[in-house]
């Protein structure tokens, strides 16, 4: 069976998962709404689909999914309406920036048997997905910490930021999914601190570009994550898992395996500079894992709830930078 996707946003992420649907066996992409029509042609001469409006694609026959890739502010509302149409949903990370407005939408989610995934990409990744395959077969031993780098060459347009729910909403959300499907465990505490060290009008603008959380789990076991908004070297995304038996980790990625030994030392190629090209395979994998679940009538691997639990993390890690204390995630939830 062949999936007939619709993307709704042909912006850079739209770009990324129009890409991946149109190399992925078993899918096509059918059509593309944007309210920027130039973008909207761009993507349908690119990939040979048709523009159509949300409304078309809501009530079409030829279309069984959506992968929303629209402004946050959206997220819900689309979902939640393509839910009632009865297409299966793809939606990029945060559902919404209200735990409150997730759970409304989540019970519609609910009440309708739609398919929603939600798009935390890094789980995808061929070597965090080698990572996490050893910590399952037992090859480490239970896990008792794990280390999550990730910076960015650089922050997004300075205009993103007021609108981006914040660093720990916006970036530091792909960390807090990696660290809760790493430790095995739900995180009950959250300690974070934050700076504005690369650039003082992202201060001025009411966020942070420098951050460091630690999360603990019930029984002990602890995750800290390390974020920049600026890394001169080039994307930084590393994994390390330590366990009672030994560790895993997954180091960056180059641009190329060649590396130079001279007498004046080693040399290796840069860091890949953009989360298009380092996360490429994961893309694929991400949009192939959606496609599986839809064909087979099963929960996709990162789910709804996936997003709540992870803007319930961001929220306490933003509460305990506000607060200067260690924050309990059930003071965030509610519930």
């Amino acid at each position: 069976m062949t999936a007939r996707f619709a993307v709704l946003g042909a912006g850079r992420i739209g770009q990324v998962h129009a890409r991946a649907i149109s190399s992925t066996a078993g899918a096509s992409l059918v059509a593309v709404a944007d309210a920027l029509p130039a973008a909207a042609e761009a993507m349908a001469g690119t990939y040979g689909c048709d523009i159509r409006s949300i409304d078309a694609i809501e009530k079409a026959t030829d279309v069984d999914a959506v992968v929303i890739c629209t402004p946050t502010d959206t997220h819900a509302d689309l979902i939640e309406r393509f839910a009632r149409a009865g297409k299966a949903i793809f939606c990029e990370k945060p559902v919404d920036l209200s735990i409150d407005r997730v759970r409304r939408c989540l019970d519609v989610v609910d009440q309708t048997g739609a398919t929603l995934m939600v798009g935390f990409n890094r789980r995808f990744d061929p070597d965090f997905i080698a990572s996490k395959a050893a910590i399952d077969r037992g090859a480490i031993g239970k896990v008792e910490m794990v280390t999550i780098t990730s910076r960015d060459p650089g922050a997004p347009p300075l205009d993103y930021i007021p609108r981006s729910g914040g660093i720990f909403r916006d970036m530091t959300i792909h960390d807090f999914d990696m660290a809760r499907w790493l430790l095995g465990e739900e995180p009950t505490t959250v300690l974070a601190a934050a700076s504005v060290l690369t650039d003082p009008r992202i201060g001025e603008l009411g966020d942070f570009d420098s951050v460091n959380v630690i999360l603990r789990t019930g029984s002990g076991r602890q995750a800290v994550i390390t974020n920049s908004r600026r890394a001169s070297y080039g994307y930084d995304q590393r994994i390390e898992v330590h366990g009672e038996k030994g560790s895993v980790a997954a180091a960056n990625t180059h641009e190329s395996k060649v590396q130079i030994a001279t007498s004046d030392g080693f040399r290796k190629p840069p860091l890949l500079n953009f989360f298009m090209t380092r996360y490429t395979a994961a893309y694929a994998n991400e949009i192939a894992a959606f496609i599986e679940a839809i064909n087979a009538g099963t929960a996709p691997p990162t789910s709804g709830e996936d997003g709540l639990k992870a803007l319930a993390l961001a929220e306490a890690a933003l509460l305990s930078v506000k607060e200067r204390r260690a924050v309990e995630v059930s003071e965030v939830l509610g519930r």
